[in-house]
């Protein structure tokens, strides 16, 4: 992958601190290690770092069950001293924990997770030039607009879904890809931060691997306490999609309902609404195959892109999004008195919808045996 040949000096602490996985930051941690004497058995169980492991069980149990990747938020104020140090270990302390899970798919999530909570904060960090400048080959901004260098976006780009991300799309220029400002839809820092998210993800990803690789026996034992935690939460995620699988037409949200209904009309269904229905679909165990068919009466409808697009969200395991987003992006299918569920104060997602239906319909359907023997009994 193209990567610049030299990466800019970096000396800000809190930027260190804030994304603890730099190739800048290395030096840094080390050098705090040094002054505050942590060692492996200080970050495994002393005292001093009670909290940096606190936190980082939170970055953990983030990336297993949010949509939104690790919470942005540290637990205490990262321009003290104490406040970097919790952050940079609690990160080092996560990847030791899922290294020593020694599970490709849960270190890849984790690294999405961690990547995604970058990218928030780069929406609207400075530092956003310099993290550029270390990741990518060519880069520049102009007048307040980002370009970067076709090679870099070749390959980034083909983990990012979306029409403006596809090359016919792009203004391209004596070899430089422009990110221009879409108004409030999506601006051209906000594009080079998801840019940036990728090649961050899989930095992260790839370093978790190379110290998975270097895992000794007696430190998989120590953080078994940690690991076991992490893998029971994914199991219980596990079962919670298991029990969606099966969700038959009768348990689908109306929002769900409300994009099928609308492609086989020949409507076209905006982006943020096809990402919906393909994230859903999968979530409820639906063949590709059955996913592509939905869009098969689309206006702008190919085999080929569709079968692409939605082998995509399926093989990076996309969740669909929550009540509140799909009303924003015109998406919910309900008003206020139209579905009895949908207006519980509760109900704030798709999926919730999908497991009360499934509840309610396995007790109706208890309560009509329980009926249905009594009524036998009595004959």
């Amino acid at each position: 992958m193209p990567k610049p040949l030299t990466i800019p000096v970096l000396n800000d602490e809190v930027t260190l601190a804030r994304y603890p996985f730099l190739p800048q930051a290395r030096n840094w941690i080390a050098g705090m290690a040094g002054k505050h004497q942590i060692d492996i058995d200080e970050l495994l169980d002393g005292s001093m770092m009670e909290k940096a492991r606190i936190r980082a069980r939170s970055r953990l149990v983030d990336s297993v069950d949010s949509d939104d990747g690790v919470e942005v938020a540290s637990m205490s104020d990262i321009h003290t001293e104490e406040g970097r140090l919790l952050e940079a270990f609690s990160f080092y302390y996560a990847r030791l924990v899922v290294g020593a899970s020694e599970d490709e798919r849960l270190i890849a999530r984790w690294a999405q997770a961690e990547a995604e909570r970058a990218q928030q904060i780069l929406n609207k960090d400075d530092s956003i030039s310099i993290i550029a400048n270390t990741y990518l080959s060519e880069v520049k901004l102009e007048n307040g607009i980002w370009k970067i260098g076709l090679s870099d976006f070749i390959e980034l780009c083909t983990g990012i879904t979306g029409s403006r991300w596809r090359l016919p799309n792009c203004d391209i220029t004596d070899g430089w890809v422009t990110l221009h400002d879409e108004g409030d839809k999506y601006s051209s820092r906000q594009k080079m931060a998801r840019l940036l998210r990728e090649r961050m993800k899989d930095d992260i990803k790839d370093d978790a691997l190379d110290k998975m690789k270097k895992m000794d026996e007696s430190l998989l034992i120590r953080l078994s306490e940690p690991v076991g935690m992490i893998r029971g939460l994914v199991a219980s995620k596990t079962a919670e999609t298991i029990a969606l699988i099966g969700a038959g037409e009768q348990d689908w949200p109306p929002c769900m309902r409300k994009a099928i209904a609308e492609l086989s009309q020949g409507v076209n269904v905006n982006h943020f609404g096809r990402v919906f229905l393909g994230s859903i679909s999968r979530c409820i165990g639906l063949p590709v195959e059955t996913t592509v068919d939905f869009f098969r009466t689309a206006p702008d409808f190919s085999e080929a892109t569709t079968t692409y697009q939605v082998n995509h969200l399926y093989e990076r395991e996309y969740t669909p999004s929550g009540c509140s987003k799909l009303k924003i992006n015109h998406n919910c299918a309900v008003q206020t008195g139209d579905d009895r569920l949908c207006d519980q104060p509760w109900m704030d997602h798709p999926l919730k919808y999908i497991r009360a239906k499934q509840r309610r319909r396995k007790r109706q359907e208890g309560l009509d045996s329980s009926l249905n023997g009594n009524n036998s009994g009595d004959a």
